[in-house]
């Protein structure tokens, strides 16, 4: 039995060594190692500020841009440019025009000719319909774009032409087909008796009022197509005001994920002359060359 006990001492003392008290009271040794901690900075580098400051900016672009559509009466882009630059895309025979023909006191003329007509690769194509006894009309199968329309109306043996300028609107969005929809007020047969005939008589069978000359620069319009081109206005507005404001966030809270989502919205603020649109796309570029310093830890 003793020869056994003695040969368990160096399992005992074994794990003594690993378990006991013993080895708290040894020597500890620590080798060092090279590699350090390091973090990465929280604040945004100078040049991210610089490039949140630039976004700031091309923000503002798109906001004045935004508030130059909601200004129909006034601005560098008008309604009827906004509406006739799409229409130079749209398909053919995708506008409908409708409406309805009064006299100067506001009664339906029955059976007034209306007379479209409109050039197309230097040749003048035509479409024409009678109005209802609602004084109603509707013309399919047109082209969206600028158009002439005479009123033809027949009173007391004078033909009594009224001719304005009109817009036909495109296709909005998805739709296949663009409506404008437009009513004239014919004017009264005292004021077609004061035009000047174009033969110089006192009197002429085709009496004429034309608007068209005065049309040049706005012509008549769907007051929809108006409303859309506000309703584009208010949108860049909202881009930019959100533009904006994820760049101060990106500055505050150092995120260059932020700044990019910024650069992207400012982007489609598109302003004026497309600047909004270049300036984003190096805005969006100078993102990816932002660069945090790492801060090492002792």
């Amino acid at each position: 039995m003793g020869d056994i006990e003695e040969g368990q001492n160096p399992s005992i003392d074994y794990i003594d060594e690993m378990t006991s008290n013993i080895s708290s009271n040894q020597n500890m040794m620590f080798a060092s190692s090279p590699s350090k901690l390091t973090i990465e900075q929280k604040e945004m580098p100078p040049m991210g500020i610089a490039t949140g400051i630039f976004i700031i900016f091309i923000s503002l672009l798109g906001l004045i841009n935004g508030l130059d559509y909601t200004s129909s009466e006034s601005g560098l882009v008008r309604p009827d440019e906004f509406v006739y630059s799409i229409a130079q895309n749209a398909p053919d025979e995708s506008a409908i025009f409708r409406g309805n023909i009064f006299d100067h006191d506001g009664n339906p003329l029955n059976d007034s000719v209306v007379y479209v007509s409109w050039q197309e690769n230097g040749i003048w194509n035509s479409s024409e319909i009678n109005s209802d006894s609602e004084g109603y009309f509707e013309l399919e199968k047109l082209d969206p774009g600028m158009v002439r329309v005479d009123i033809i109306t027949n009173r007391d043996g004078h033909q009594d032409v009224f001719s304005n300028r009109v817009l036909l609107s495109p296709p909005a969005l998805f739709e296949p087909i663009g409506f404008t929809t437009i009513d004239f007020n014919i004017p009264s047969q005292e004021d077609f008796a004061n035009q000047e005939c174009s033969n110089g008589a006192d009197d002429c069978v085709i009496r004429e009022i034309d608007l068209t000359p005065t049309q040049m620069d706005h012509p008549l319009m769907d007051p929809g197509a108006a409303s859309l081109y506000t309703t584009v206005g208010i949108a860049f507005i909202g881009l930019a005001i959100m533009s904006t404001g994820f760049a101060i966030w990106a500055l505050k809270s150092g995120s260059i994920g932020l700044l990019r989502t910024s650069a992207i919205l400012s982007f489609f603020t598109m302003g004026h002359y497309y600047t909004a649109c270049l300036f984003g796309l190096i805005a969006f570029a100078l993102t990816y060359s932002i660069k945090k310093p790492e801060i090492f830890l002792e």
